[in-house]
């Protein structure tokens, strides 16, 4: 027995990049699950529902392509043109922003100069075909794996096992839609406001602030902080807006978007949330942070049913976009 725990372990280790990126897939699902159903419920086939949520992300990435990618190149190139030339503070700023930037995958990493992809590229398409692909088939079979596993547990616990997994799915699915739209209006709002007051790279920042908010209270911190810091290059006063613009919209964030669009989706508390974020980066790499708040979630919940003993069919039902019983399959 000792061998074989210790093999399973090893095993699941060496596929614990597959593993993560299953679980991507059935967040992703968990996500989309709901405005599909409700798209099912007024005949339009789940098949053709499930390849329009996909034509409008292909879309909604297109237009970003279009409309910001030429405007952040060029900022980007200012960025690493300023920061050779720039000394004290501002070259300091410049420098580690410079050093940011050159972090970032690049298109010649994904192509060679023939256009054609390179092993890197090979690997991320096969990476967004496999997620996006079990997504698509765990809509569909969720069901029936459910069924599955609730056979296969005594009877008496059956139903406890079914509320517990459509409450992990209903807390997935509300934490991802809610994500997004913290990611799109706080980039949106920032920009514009960054972009009235004349902060340097305003759309970078802006950005840069919309995706930390995937890390709680340290993301969105460290983001005022580069938008101030980089406001100072600037001015005294454009660095005083800025962090006033920033103050502003998290505050708002914090008492008013987020209760009432995000609400207690997780049902996790700040310090957990930040050990979570932490211990997920340090074992498994920086792409385990987009998946340590929700793995976080449904241990959290397995806490509470198995060892807390709470039924939860009882437990609130997060809402984002979609009410609890459009999450349920008709």
């Amino acid at each position: 027995m000792v061998a074989a725990v210790v093999v399973a372990v090893l095993a699941l280790w060496e596929l614990r990049l597959l593993i993560m990126l299953l679980f991507f897939s059935f967040t992703v699902a968990a996500a989309m699950r709901p405005s599909v159903e409700f798209l099912y419920r007024r005949r339009i086939p789940r098949g053709a529902a499930i390849l329009l949520h996909y034509a409008v992300l292909a879309g909604a990435i297109g237009l970003l392509l279009w409309a910001v990618v030429p405007r952040a190149i060029t900022q980007v190139q200012t960025a690493l043109g300023d920061a050779e030339d720039e000394t004290g503070f501002k070259g300091d700023v410049l420098t580690w922003l410079n050093h940011r930037l050159e972090r970032l995958p690049r298109v010649e990493d994904l192509f060679d100069p023939a256009l054609e992809l390179t092993v890197l590229g090979f690997e991320i398409a096969i990476g967004i075909f496999f997620v996006f692909a079990c997504a698509a088939y765990w809509v569909f079979e969720r069901d029936d794996a459910v069924r599955l596993v609730t056979s296969l547990v005594p009877r008496g616990h059956r139903k406890t096992v079914k509320d517990t997994w459509d409450l992990i799915d209903l807390k997935l699915g509300a934490y991802v839609r809610g994500q997004v739209l913290l990611i799109l209006l706080v980039s949106t709002v920032l920009g514009v406001c960054f972009w009235a007051i004349g902060l340097p790279f305003w759309l970078l920042i802006a950005a840069f602030a919309g995706i930390v908010e995937i890390v709680p209270v340290i993301g969105p911190l460290t983001a005022g902080a580069v938008a101030v810091g980089v406001g100072f290059t600037e001015s005294v006063e454009v660095g005083i807006a800025a962090g006033v613009i920033v103050l502003v919209v998290r505050l708002l964030e914090d008492y008013l978007v987020i209760p009432h669009v995000l609400g207690d989706a997780v049902g996790l508390s700040p310090l957990l949330v930040i050990v979570s974020v932490a211990a997920f980066a340090l074992l498994f790499g920086e792409l385990a942070v987009l998946l340590a708040i929700p793995l976080a979630a449904v241990l959290g919940t397995l806490f509470e049913v198995v060892v807390l003993d709470r039924d939860p069919a009882e437990q609130e039902v997060p809402t984002v976009l979609f009410p609890a019983q459009d999450a349920e399959t008709r």
